[in-house]
């Protein structure tokens, strides 16, 4: 017999509140997520599957989508930046494992995700692979070290400028709605207008 979601736990369970239930929570989520992708993620399921009600759901989470976007953020894991010696080596790396990743199950998740946030400026934000600071690190990383060895212009140290290969990246998924980006688009990317942008950046004007 399936499990009601509104039920309270019966007397030989014990009431989880807090930080305890709202692992539960995600932990379903997260389950259901996998499984099922964003279409197939219901505040139901993951309430019978948390042993819990909707009502402890949506004192946390308002909507499906701020569940699954949270759920996600669990799933995403920090890019470490590669390190070559070579600029141009370094972003095609770090911009084929992005491909990758949006290629993936995962990142068909997240594509659904998007898709679902729309024009939600808040709710995009955080789906921002952890945090836009985050997202923008490994690009940082690695562009720091291609000015240390005087291949790219101190003044291209801007998250905005880092990331702009990745933004591209992801317009071939998110705009286009391609399932992946051919290799020879990511190096056009990266030949044709990342490098040329951060090796000839001049300083903005007083």
């Amino acid at each position: 017999m399936t499990e009601n979601p509104t039920t309270q736990p019966s007397a030989g369970q014990t009431r989880r509140r807090g930080a305890v239930l709202e692992e539960a929570i995600l932990r379903a989520a997260v389950d259901e997520l996998t499984e099922s992708g964003f279409a197939g993620l219901t505040m139901d399921k993951v309430a019978a599957r948390a042993g819990t009600n909707k009502n402890a759901i949506y004192r946390r989470w308002p909507n499906r989508l701020a569940l699954g976007i949270a759920a996600y953020r669990q799933l995403a894991t920090t890019v470490q930046p590669p390190d070559t010696g070579d600029l141009r080596s370094d972003v095609l790396e770090l911009l084929r494992g992005a491909n990758r990743h949006w290629s993936s199950p995962l990142g068909a998740i997240l594509r659904e995700l998007l898709s679902a946030a729309g024009g939600t400026s808040e709710l995009l934000a955080q789906l921002q692979e952890q945090s836009s600071d985050a997202a923008a690190a490994p690009w940082l990383t690695i562009l720091g070290r291609a000015v240390a060895r005087g291949e790219a212009s101190p003044e291209a140290l801007h998250p905005r400028v880092a990331t702009v290969a990745v933004v591209l990246l992801r317009n071939e998924f998110v705009v286009r709605g391609a399932p992946t980006a051919p290799d020879d688009v990511l190096v056009e990317i990266v030949d044709e207008v990342y490098l040329p942008l951060v090796r000839r950046r001049d300083p903005a004007p007083n």
